[in-house]
């Protein structure tokens, strides 16, 4: 009968732990969490918003990727470095991918380089215009983005507009 009552609390001690949430880390309350998860990790370790993970990215860089609006705008608010360049590119280079101009404003606000290029030479503009997001075109080029400047295969944003045969993203990128 103890072996029996000593294996059910065990059983039951397990399946306990296993029933409780994981814990998270500043990568992903980046990607999933929320502003008070992220305050609460920043209680424990003020400089863990800045941190690198494995893959290169920062907190920032997978909150605007994934869509994680409130928390990359609290972390825009709060790290470092808006421009830190992973090996794919800058956090505006992720909102540029996902056609997120709320992020886009609160980034350029902030100060955001719109012409840093990810290892290819791909730049925020070149993202928007492949896909045709005017409203970004417009908020890049507002703050700044160099039409002229190239890809590695010496491609400018116009070319990629010719390339989208869509007049108005053209029209955006003539001299």
């Amino acid at each position: 009968m103890k072996k029996l009552i000593v294996l059910i609390t065990l059983l039951a001690s397990v399946f306990c732990n296993a029933q409780a949430a994981p814990k998270m880390d500043v990568f992903d309350t980046a990607r999933r969490g929320t502003v008070e998860e992220m305050k609460a990790l920043m209680a424990i370790k003020k400089d863990t918003i800045n941190a690198v993970n494995p893959m290169g990215f920062t907190p920032l860089i997978l909150a605007c990727y994934r869509g994680n609006n409130e928390v990359a705008e609290f972390l825009i608010k709060n790290v470092k470095n808006v421009d830190y360049d992973s090996s794919s590119g800058t956090a505006l280079a992720a909102v540029a991918v996902k056609g997120n101009v709320r992020l886009a404003k609160a980034l350029l606000e902030k100060g955001a380089n719109p012409n840093i290029a990810d290892p290819t030479g791909i730049t925020p503009l070149i993202y928007a215009t492949e896909f045709e997001n005017i409203e970004f075109m417009k908020l890049l080029l507002k703050h700044k983005a160099d039409k002229k400047q190239t890809d590695k295969e010496g491609k400018t944003p116009y070319d990629y507009a010719v390339f989208t045969k869509n007049q108005e993203v053209i029209n955006l990128l003539k001299n």
